[in-house]
């Protein structure tokens, strides 16, 4: 079932969902069964999958040479979307990205999930290769992440690369895109970040989930002006516990947010994790409890390999 049928058979209810890390190349997939089973009792109707590109590394060789390789360290996200979806009987949602991939191998790809039957993508343009920092999309690949959904959104419509292809089966994918309350670091401005978020819902864009965010005010005025431009479509928001003081400068790093003056002080105050997940599940739960009355469609938690925080929030919620 795609993810707006799900939120729509819900009649108002705020639905659970969480995101999950594939596991590491030569990791078990157990391990990532074990992070989604405590979760399952909250009956979530879809679970995220993340898809992380690749990386380059330099391997030393005896001769002094040096040898530039290209790994992707978490492959599998299309396997490990079947695999959740057997074992759990749950609907999963891959996440797509531009980064790394051309058009034939999107367009490949889209149809290996057809087949799976699976119902629903999150496209995303995806971060730059690390060693980079600027985001470069492979030749004959797309840059941005309205020209992935427009892809989608054609072979939707039977509308293959190969336009000379005859008798072409329509996919039926429900499109989700990402929204950023605290607004895209490459984006110039708040306006514009709307303004681009608009674009890709013109483009096929359904729902929105959004990055994570600490406090629920930058949510709302993200909310607010989306309907102000014209932005219809079911906004989901993205949600974490935090659970090491490390992560107060590990998140704002790395995903471009600012955490509240009060959460700041609380967990600096934390003898130890242990304390500061005592601290980031009670935040979380207030956030969350604010948002369901607030009428949100569904909470989505970013679980980063870790299920127990969510599990404890959950418990007290769903």
């Amino acid at each position: 079932m795609k993810v707006t049928e799900h939120l729509t058979r819900a009649d108002g209810k705020t639905l659970f969902s969480f995101e999950v890390l594939p596991p590491k190349k030569g990791e078990n997939i157990h391990t990532l069964f074990s992070n989604i089973e405590p979760l399952m009792e909250f009956k979530p109707p879809f679970i995220d999958v993340t898809y992380h590109r690749e990386e380059y590394v330099y391997r030393h060789h005896p001769n002094g040479l040096l040898e530039k390789k290209t790994v992707r360290r978490r492959p599998g996200t299309v396997g490990i979307c079947a695999a959740i979806k057997n074992r759990f009987d749950v609907d999963t949602v891959p996440h797509l990205i531009c980064g790394g991939f051309t058009k034939e191998e999107t367009e490949n790809a889209l149809i290996d999930l057809h087949f799976l039957g699976i119902d629903s993508i999150l496209a995303l343009r995806g971060d730059p290769i690390k060693s980079e920092g600027v985001f470069k999309p492979e030749p004959d690949g797309h840059a941005y992440a309205s020209d992935l959904i427009g892809q989608v959104a054609n072979l939707n419509k039977g509308e293959y690369l190969d336009q000379e292809q005859d008798d072409t089966w329509a996919t039926n994918f429900c499109i989700g895109t990402a929204g950023y309350p605290e607004k895209h670091f490459e984006a110039p401005n708040y306006n514009a970040d709307i303004r681009y978020l608009r674009h890709k819902v013109d483009r096929g864009a359904e729902y929105i989930v959004t990055q994570m965010f600490f406090d629920n005010e930058e949510f709302f005025r993200f909310e607010r002006l989306c309907r102000e431009a014209g932005i219809n479509v079911p906004i989901i928001p993205g949600l974490k516990p935090l659970t090491t003081k490390a992560q107060l400068t590990m998140l704002p790093r790395s995903f471009y947010l600012n955490l509240p003056e009060p959460l700041v002080e609380a967990v600096s105050q934390c003898r130890d994790n242990e304390a500061v997940r005592t601290v980031g599940i009670e935040w979380c739960l207030n956030q969350s409890r604010e948002l369901m009355a607030h009428g949100v469609p569904c909470l989505h938690y970013y679980s980063m390999g870790k299920s127990e925080s969510i599990r404890r929030v959950a418990k007290e919620l769903f």
